[in-house]
């Protein structure tokens, strides 16, 4: 049997009706059941069961409170007291209920107790009256007459301990059920139950189990890249609802109330939300809806409320931290989410030295703001599950200890005890593993006082089982709340562990170092699953988000090769990176997504303010003229290391400038004048770009394109006129030279006026004959061929003048 998990003989077979009742869970204690079935599951379970009202039970009862003595709730009983129960009967059905009375009944006398975790899990799977569950007491008794459908009625019950049969050290049932008739049937019979737990604590004793509780203080990210363009970089928050949890019954006000009067607590602080609430103990702004991306301004953003409020928290927490018997871990800055970043970001250049930065500068600010020494080699992946990824990018980031989810790591069928809660998994890593059972009675709200009775009084029921089991050893327990523990949950467990601890005895509070100390059991399991739940996949950060995230590294990196004064800008964007990747993010992905987006936003807004001015035609009038550029930095500090860079696309028609450095005074526009030297007219493509100097330099933002029109160089009609004058004096040498061998060969010219084109062609055709060498056209032809228009001068024959 095994004692840890409350698996008997049966226990293979009931395990897969574990994750069923969970969804009935919520409703249960709505209902009013008892503590039901606890799931060692990802998912949370609510301690309860539901009786479905139908035709025989149509009767919902609910516990709200278990009193012994005169003391308040949760209580552990002793011999001569007596137990005071108050709670609520509803008529469920569509028929009156008639004659009924609320019964307290007695377990029965052959097992009373519930001698181990077996025996408690089972008792929490009843559904329906029966008689497991002992006979129904005439006295106490409260008579509740006739229940029309929909009616409601409250009651008090007081039983002395011993009519419960409870005499020996460990748990009892306590049920209370409602009995009375319906219809025609004149027979009174049970028509709803409800049971709790009553630990009873008798002459045998054991030692105390060591129970560290885990108390996370986390909140979503709301510190933004932005700050105020003044001298004091006033900082700018995504909306001010912070300011509310930080005082009266706020969440996280109420957490370091209570949490402070705890012993031995263990507060788990994300560091980002210690700089964010320092941040708003200053004048601080808050964006106004829609503006999450822009620079912020005085017309954008608001004043923050939340000034006296921070301040108050803050130093009421540095008081509540710094006990003797309490520990601060300080968890990676902004709580990054491991299992994401291991499934879907673990190979991304610069992840791992992302996380190993967020370790270091999350116990920086702890120590910092709490001016408390804070462990901060505490990896706790989303809802404590882990695989082997996980762990893996936990111990690359320096997660040395991992707190665990006992359903990731479950204990075996045969293990009759409960096992310490820590032990080694390699690489140098320890999983400290919660106890699934205490753990997921912490994981939902228990906003209503029965919500909390049902939950305490279970804890105190497995507790003292688990000090039981083997009396002469001393347990090592975690107690592993949901990271967002609410108001309600929190003061549960407070009173569950000060029961435990005080009129119990059988728990120890202590913090969790102390529980990893403890030595580690060889028979626990020590193996990290490969798998990871898929029921928790589909909240995970996805690839393409992660990818984007860390490209904001690399925007952020060549915005500061330009700033002057980098500092304001880098911090700011570090943190905001890491944030992006918030486990906080799992229980709200629309306000992560939009989160990320204001990031990367405001980054291309940074990049973007400095910049060359788009431009449309340039006039370029004349072969050496000037171009100009301007250049605009909109940013509120001056900018450096970087150079503006022209080309043209057609060199040989236009040449352009050598590149020139930039550099600007804030807010400011200058112009730079590049020379220009034009062949010929016409329209060409220039580019201007802005690049980083120095050894890895890198185009800076997108390169503005414009048309360049030279207009006045000379026109190519004068080369036309020169080029035709020469072949002229050309065709007349030619012309007179011909003449003049006709001549000495007899051949005189009769007809000085004939024109030449016969003669030519014959002499052309002639054996021998003195052709014009092609060159001289081929001349023409380059003299303007890059016109593309024919300027080859005219046969000359028909331009010579007679001799």
């Amino acid at each position: 049997m095994d004692e840890r998990t409350g698996r008997g003989a049966a226990g293979a077979g009931r395990r897969g009706r574990w994750t069923g009742r969970l969804a009935r869970g919520a409703a249960a204690l709505l209902a009013g059941g008892l503590v039901g079935a606890v799931a060692a599951a990802p998912a949370a379970a609510r301690p309860g069961t539901l009786v479905t009202a139908t035709g025989e039970y149509p009767a919902t009862v609910q516990i709200d409170t278990v009193q012994v003595g005169n003391g308040a709730t949760p209580k552990i009983a002793h011999e001569n007291e007596n137990v005071t129960v108050t709670g609520k009967v509803t008529n469920s059905g569509s028929d009156t209920l008639r004659s009924s009375a609320v019964k307290v009944r007695q377990p029965s006398a052959g097992k009373p107790m519930l001698t181990t975790r077996s025996d408690i899990d089972m008792m929490g799977s009843w559904a329906t009256p029966s008689t497991k569950d002992g006979i129904a007491l005439d006295n106490p008794a409260q008579e509740v007459g006739d229940l029309g459908p929909g009616q409601s009625k409250d009651f008090t019950l007081q039983v002395p301990v011993s009519a419960l049969n409870a005499k020996e050290t460990g748990s009892y049932e306590l049920a209370v059920d409602l009995w009375g008739t319906t219809g025609g049937d004149r027979t009174a019979h049970p028509l709803g139950i409800a049971r709790t737990y009553l630990p009873f604590q008798g002459h045998a004793t054991a030692k105390p189990s060591q129970v560290s509780v885990v108390w996370p203080l986390t909140h979503a990210p709301v510190l933004v890249a932005q700050t105020m363009p003044d001298q004091d970089q006033t900082p700018v928050l995504r909306d001010d609802s912070l300011a509310g949890e930080l005082t009266g019954d706020g969440r996280l006000n109420q957490l370091v109330e209570i949490g402070k009067t705890m012993p031995g607590l263990t507060w788990a602080i994300d560091p980002d939300l210690l700089d964010t609430v320092f941040a708003m103990t200053k004048p601080y702004r808050v964006q106004k809806p829609g503006t999450s991306g822009e620079s912020a301004r005085d017309d954008n953003t608001v004043p923050g409320t939340g000034r006296d409020a921070a301040t108050a928290w803050l130093a009421k927490l540095k008081s509540a931290v710094s006990g003797q018997d309490s520990e601060v871990v300080s968890l990676p800055y902004a709580d990054p989410d491991l299992a994401s970043i291991a499934h879907h970001g673990a190979g991304l250049n610069g992840m791992d030295a992302a996380l190993r930065k967020a370790m270091t500068a999350g116990q920086v600010t702890t120590e910092a703001r709490l001016s408390v020494d804070a462990h901060s080699d505490v990896a706790w992946p989303y809802r404590g599950l882990l695989d082997q990824r996980t762990a893996a990018v936990a111990g690359a980031a320096g997660g040395r200890t991992v707190l665990v989810n006992g359903a990731s790591m479950p204990e075996s069928d045969k293990l009759t005890y409960t096992p310490n809660a820590a032990r080694p998994i390699g690489n140098g890593q320890t999983a400290v593993v919660s106890d699934s059972v205490l753990a997921s009675l912490f994981q939902n709200d228990l906003a209503t006082v029965q919500d909390r009775t049902a939950v305490q009084q279970r804890f105190l029921a497995e507790t003292l089982a688990i000090a039981h089991q083997e009396p002469e050893h001393q347990r090592g327990v975690l107690v592993l709340p949901s990271r967002s523990l609410t108001v309600g949950t929190a003061q549960a467990l407070h009173d569950s562990v000060l029961a435990a601890s005080g009129n119990g005895g059988w728990v120890a509070p202590v913090t969790l170092q102390k529980v990893v100390d403890m030595p580690a059991d060889p028979t626990a399991n020590a193996n990290v699953p490969a798998d990871y739940p898929g029921d928790a996949t589909g909240t995970e950060l996805s690839s393409g988000e992660l990818v984007d995230t860390m490209g904001i590294q690399d925007g952020v990196d060549q915005l500061m090769m330009i700033l002057t004064q980098p500092e304001r800008v880098r911090g700011p964007f570090s943190a905001a990176m890491v944030r992006s990747m918030s486990t906080s993010w799992r229980d709200q992905q629309k306000t992560g997504i939009a989160y990320r987006a204001g990031v990367q936003h405001y980054l291309d807004n940074l990049k973007s303010a400095v910049r060359v001015p788009k431009k449309s035609t340039v006039t370029l009038p004349g072969d050496n003229a000037t171009l100009l550029i301007s250049v605009k930095n909109d940013l509120t500090q001056a900018v450096g290391n970087l150079e503006l860079r022209l080309y043209s696309t057609q060199p040989n028609r236009l040449l352009v400038g050598e590149n020139q450095p930039v550099v600007l005074d804030a807010t400011t526009s200058r112009t730079f004048r590049f020379p220009a030297e034009a062949q010929v007219n016409g329209q060409v493509q220039v580019t201007a770009e802005l690049w980083t100097t120095g050894p890895n330099a890198q185009r800076y933002g997108e390169p503005v394109e414009f048309t360049v029109d030279v207009t006045s160089v000379a026109s190519g009609v004068t080369y036309v006129i020169a080029g035709g004058t020469a072949l002229m004096l050309l065709a007349g040498v030619r012309f007179y030279l011909q003449r003049k061998k006709r001549k000495a060969a007899g051949e005189i010219d009769e007809d000085p006026d004939r024109p030449l084109s016969d003669a030519a062609g014959d002499d052309g055709d002639r054996p021998g004959a003195d052709a014009e060498p092609s060159s001289d056209r081929d001349d023409t032809d380059r003299v303007s061929g890059d016109e593309m228009v024919d300027h080859r001068a005219p046969h000359p024959q028909a331009s010579v003048p007679p001799l």
